[in-house]
């Protein structure tokens, strides 16, 4: 153990697997953030943490389970010439729940079925959107553990890497989730994210790999764009105070 803590590559590899670990938690974050906002508002904080631990909890138990991971890439049968692990099948089903998770917010968003916020979160259970999240977790926890035993070793930097990532994610939660509810466009953007990685989990499941870093930086940059929307309707809405020429 003292030799990982002294040695530099151990804390390059951390540091590296950590930034990668925050940037696929926070569509985590993002989608959770979606799921708790159904719930009333005493109840959305609880529902975020209890939804980021139950992530740290999956992670944590995959990794200790790599004999299992590594074993759900082998072929289970192959259909039209692809071969399908289990591994695949996890990644087809998650994004299906992504795709059709997201298109019923959307449509919820276009319909203004969201404007009867008392009556409409009143029945949304709590054990509902937990379950949700657990789904949800899975998939991204089976993605992000995998990729982390492609790119480190040791297990202990796994470990510790994700769960300074989720502390990450769990104090910025609560930020993240008051600016996805106060803009509207952000959150159709948000949910336009997910449903493009709904899709990319399908296509890896059927053996496309489609490099993260094409997705990412889209993403990154369909989000700036959003920013300066906002900042110029922000502008725009800011009131002109009109000086007089002449002085009494």
């Amino acid at each position: 153990m003292m030799e990982l803590l002294t040695d530099p590559q151990s804390w390059i590899a951390f540091a590296t697997l950590l930034a990668l670990e925050i940037v696929l938690g926070v569509d985590n974050v993002v989608f959770i953030s979606i799921l708790a906002g159904k719930l009333p508002a005493g109840e959305q904080k609880r529902a975020r943490t209890m939804g980021l631990a139950l992530a740290l909890i999956t992670r944590i138990l995959l990794l200790l389970s790599l004999s299992w991971i590594i074993r759900l890439t082998a072929p289970l049968f192959t259909v039209l010439g692809q071969e399908i692990s289990g591994r695949d099948l996890i990644l087809i089903v998650g994004g299906l729940f992504l795709i059709g998770k997201s298109t019923h917010e959307m449509h919820a968003r276009l319909e203004g079925e969201e404007g009867e916020d008392g009556e409409k979160r009143a029945r949304v259970s709590f054990a509902g959107v937990i379950v949700q999240i657990l789904l949800l977790d899975i998939v991204f926890s089976l993605d992000s553990v995998i990729t982390a035993v492609g790119m480190v070793d040791e297990l202990a930097i796994m470990v510790a890497a994700v769960i300074v990532a989720l502390i990450v994610m769990l104090a910025a939660a609560g930020k993240i989730s008051r600016f996805v509810e106060g803009h509207p466009t952000v959150k159709m953007l948000a949910l336009a994210f997910l449903l493009l990685i709904g899709t990319t989990l399908i296509a890896e499941g059927f053996g496309q790999h489609i490099p993260k870093g094409y997705i990412y930086s889209s993403m990154a940059f369909s989000l700036f764009v959003e920013v300066l929307n906002l900042r110029a309707q922000k502008k725009r809405r800011a009131p002109v105070h009109l000086h007089s020429p002449y002085k009494s």
